[in-house]
């Protein structure tokens, strides 16, 4: 396992924001409402998230999100 610099309850929202984003996509989906204010609140606990107040390269947020998608890629490899 890589070693992140990101605190994990970041990482577990990011990775909640992403699955409901992936959620919204899908034609079938019936709640859109309920998505649409979830994707909302997580977007917000993301962006406002603490660790965003220190000094970090501009990178660190496309590296929050590349390291969930590597995650979720080896959990859908594993299942």
């Amino acid at each position: 396992m890589r070693f992140h610099p990101f605190p994990d309850d970041l990482v577990t929202a990011q990775r909640s924001w992403t699955a409901a984003y992936e959620e919204l996509a899908h034609p079938a989906t019936t709640c859109t409402t309920l998505l649409r204010r979830r994707l909302l609140h997580l977007s917000v606990q993301v962006h406002f998230h603490p660790y965003w107040a220190h000094p970090h390269p501009a990178a660190g947020r496309a590296e929050l999100r590349e390291l969930v998608r590597e995650q979720r890629a080896r959990e859908g490899r594993a299942a």
